[in-house]
């Protein structure tokens, strides 16, 4: 269907560190298929790649709405966390 198409083109613009278009198609695929958590989760990667832990940390808890056994997006969120209380702390 086209959200899992649009994910998994998003998956190869991320390993190509091509980061705004993964995210345009990350968000396409969500638009496409709101219930569909695994976008949420791979926006959240690239978000938190960015340093933009506050986005990353919606799209990890998004994901943990629609799927609380979603492993990985529990452990994205803790991390997200952590390091942005380590970047305040360090002033920035």
């Amino acid at each position: 269907d086209l959200a899992t198409a649009l994910n998994e083109r998003g998956q190869v613009r991320y390993l190509r560190v091509e980061f705004a278009a993964a995210v345009q198609d990350f968000t396409a695929a969500i638009e496409c298929q709101p219930g569909f958590e695994v976008p949420y989760y791979n926006r959240g990667l690239v978000r938190y790649r960015l340093g933009d832990f506050d986005e990353a940390m919606k799209d990890f808890r998004k994901v943990l709405e629609l799927n609380p056994q979603f492993e990985d997006a529990a452990l994205s969120l803790k991390q997200a966390i952590l390091d942005k209380e380590a970047k305040q702390k360090r002033g920035y």
